[in-house]
C-alpha cells in the first residue's frame, strides 16, 4: 500500500475546496487550483484502450478550461505505457523520473543555527511559497498566478507547510498532506544561496516530528535528481519509481 501511495500521492491525499479528483476505475485524474496543475495517475487499463483514455482525459480537462496534464506512470502501471505515450506525442516532463520513497524511522536532528517548524502566519506562508518558486525556478507567469491565489489557499488549504529559518530568513520550505498512512511530502526545496547548510535535513526532521505527533510516523514522497540522494542519506527507502510526462493539447 505504501508503494502506491508514494507513487501516486495526489490520489490519496486530502482534497482542498478547489481540488477535484476523478477515479474512473481505469485511471485517477487529479486537478488542483490553477488551470495548469493536473495529473493522470493509477493507470489500470490495457494499452489498446490508451487512445480512448487520452481523448477522455483531454475532453474532461477542456471542459474545465485546462490546457495540459502531467502523466505520472508508476511501477504498477501497464508495462510499456511510457513508450506508447511518447509515441502519441506526449513528452517527458522537465523532471522526467522520480523514485518513490518512504521514511519509517527518526531522521537526524536539526543542525545548529537553523530553526525548523510549521509556518504560523500568512506572512510566513507567503515567504515559504516564494522560497519554493525561487528554488524550482518557476516562470514569471506561474509565480504571478500562484501569488494571486495565495490568500485563498492559506485560508482553505488542507495541507500544512513547514519552513527552515537561517539568520531569521526562510531559506527552505515544503508542503505536506496529512493522511492515515503518514505525511505526504511535496515541494521541499532550498534556495541556492543556503544549500549545503543542512536546511533540507532540518525541514524533514520538522515534518517527521509533526507526523509522529499525529500518530502516523511515516514520511512518504517522491525523490527527483536533486532530492533523491539527500533523502536516501536521511534513511528514506525506495519502494517504487515514477516516470513523469507532459501532455500539452491546447494553447
Amino acid at each position: 500500500m505504501l508503494r502506491e501511495v508514494a507513487e501516486y500521492p495526489n490520489s490519496f491525499g486530502p482534497l482542498g475546496p478547489n481540488d477535484e479528483r476523478i477515479d474512473t476505475g481505469r485511471y485517477t485524474l487529479c486537478m488542483a487550483a490553477g488551470r495548469k496543475w493536473n495529473t493522470v495517475q493509477r493507470q489500470r487499463f490495457p494499452l489498446e484502450e490508451l487512445d480512448e483514455v487520452i481523448a477522455e482525459v483531454r475532453a474532461t480537462l477542456r471542459e474545465r478550461g485546462r490546457p495540459q496534464t502531467q502523466w505520472e506512470v508508476g511501477s504498477s502501471a501497464p508495462p510499456g505505457l511510457v513508450d506508447v505515450l511518447l509515441e502519441r506525442g506526449i513528452v517527458r516532463d522537465k523532471e522526467p523520473y522520480a523514485v518513490a520513497l518512504v521514511l519509517r524511522h527518526e531522521p537526524p536532528p536539526v543542525a545548529d543555527g537553523l530553526i525548523a517548524r510549521r509556518v504560523e502566519t500568512f506572512a510566513e506562508y507567503a515567504a515559504a511559497n516564494a522560497v519554493q518558486w525561487e528554488a524550482f525556478e518557476s516562470s514569471a507567469e506561474d509565480v504571478a498566478e500562484n501569488r494571486e491565489l495565495l490568500p485563498q489557499r492559506y485560508r482553505e488549504t488542507v495541507n500544512v507547510m513547514h519552513a527552515v529559518w537561517l539568520d531569521g530568513e526562510i531559506v527552505c520550505a515544503g508542503t505536506a498532506a496529512p493522511t492515515e498512512h503518514g505525511l505526504l511530502l511535496y515541494g521541499g526545496a532550498t534556495v541556492p544561496r543556503a544549500r549545503g547548510r543542512g536546511a533540507y535535513k532540518a525541514l524533514n526532521r520538522a515534518r517527521w516530528d509533526d507526523a509522529v505527533a499525529r500518530g502516523t510516523p511515516a514520511l512518504i514522497t517522491q525523490g527527483g535528481s536533486m532530492s533523491r540522494p539527500i533523502l536516501e542519506k536521511l534513511g528514506f527507502e525506495r519502494v517504487g519509481e515514477v516516470h513523469m510526462l507532459l501532455d500539452r493539447f491546447d494553447s
